[in-house]
């Protein structure tokens, strides 16, 4: 069984509560009928009630539907986001447009608010779209002090990582963070490859160099971003910097990194800018036939997820799956 199978198999017993704000769009709609037909998760979808009328799946026990014109709280809502948001030159008339009119606000703030678990978008809004929703609306973790995003990566007939699977960060979100904000992105990725996946993270921090083999800026940069991780988390196992060969095969890193144990072993890759993750996530999806779900969102303390927007109804599900294990 895959792993991404078995996450929905384990969300199933979660019976979980999350948000679907893109009514909208075609793929949300079909996979809102293999979700409810599965049992995957408790579904509350932001829409106009005709949305019912798409679905194939007839009086679902699971869906709630939420329009915000017409649901009881709006105004508090409003109010409320109004008062978050004020000091950043908000108006009281731009906090009602956005609780109307921004679905994808309006379901992070379900979120905010208790009514749901977590929330899926990204179907039909660019990643910026949804990251600020769920920094406006959501709280960071204040042990990891940085937003982030990873990809849950299941290459096939692979030997490598955790039989295939990986997890990839950060690959949505910062172009260029800083040592800290390493630090923040492995202590995140490491917490969510274990909950996904079920046995524990093996971190390396990649570079062009492995342990010394070659210098600069960017090197530096990873080495300083492994100290920090050790000092806030000093029980991960944790270890760089690495070229992505001496992190993953086991033969390559006994040339060069023979003491580490993490070298050879690494089941989470963390990458020193945007740039490089999310180059290689598609490369790795697209060459090497992987399934790739995300950007699963990290570092706040309540789960949401991101989609590609050339996503399709199954990577739906698999985002709402995690984010229901997740929660």
């Amino acid at each position: 069984m895959s792993i991404l199978s078995r996450i929905r198999e384990k969300a199933k017993k979660e019976r979980k509560t999350v948000v679907l704000p893109e009514s909208e769009d075609r793929r949300t709609l079909d996979a809102i009928d293999i979700i409810l037909n599965e049992g995957i998760a408790k579904l509350i979808v932001v829409g106009k009630e005709s949305v019912r009328k798409s679905l194939k799946t007839k009086d679902p026990k699971d869906l709630t539907l939420i329009e915000p014109q017409t649901f009881k709280d709006t105004e508090s809502y409003v109010a409320e986001y109004y008062e978050m948001r004020k000091a950043k030159g908000m108006t009281p008339e731009q906090a009602r447009e956005a609780m109307l009119t921004e679905y994808v606000t309006f379901g992070a703030f379900l979120v905010r608010k208790g009514l749901a678990d977590g929330f899926v978008a990204g179907a039909s809004h660019t990643t910026p779209d949804v990251i600020r929703a769920a920094l406006r609306c959501l709280s960071i973790d204040k042990t990891v002090g940085v937003a982030s995003g990873a990809f849950l990566m299941e290459v096939p007939d692979s030997p490598y990582g955790e039989k295939g699977v990986f997890l990839f960060a950060d690959c949505g979100v910062n172009p260029d963070p800083n040592p800290r904000q390493l630090a923040g992105i492995a202590i995140s990725s490491a917490k969510l490859f274990e909950q996904l996946v079920g046995v524990h993270s093996r971190v390396a921090f990649l570079s062009y160099s492995s342990k010394g083999s070659a210098g600069g800026d960017m090197v530096n940069k990873m080495v300083e971003a492994l100290k920090k991780t050790k000092e806030i988390a000093p029980d991960l196992m944790v270890d760089g910097e690495f070229q992505v060969d001496s992190a993953i095969v086991p033969e390559v890193a006994k040339i060069k990194c023979a003491a580490s144990a993490v070298a050879g072993r690494a089941n989470v890759l963390i990458f020193p800018d945007l740039n490089s993750g999310n180059i290689s996530y598609k490369i790795v999806q697209r060459l090497a036939k992987a399934r790739a779900v995300g950007p699963l969102l990290m570092g706040f303390t309540r789960p949401c997820s991101d989609l590609s927007r050339g996503c399709d109804a199954q990577d739906i599900v698999d985002a709402v799956a995690i984010t229901a294990l997740r929660a």
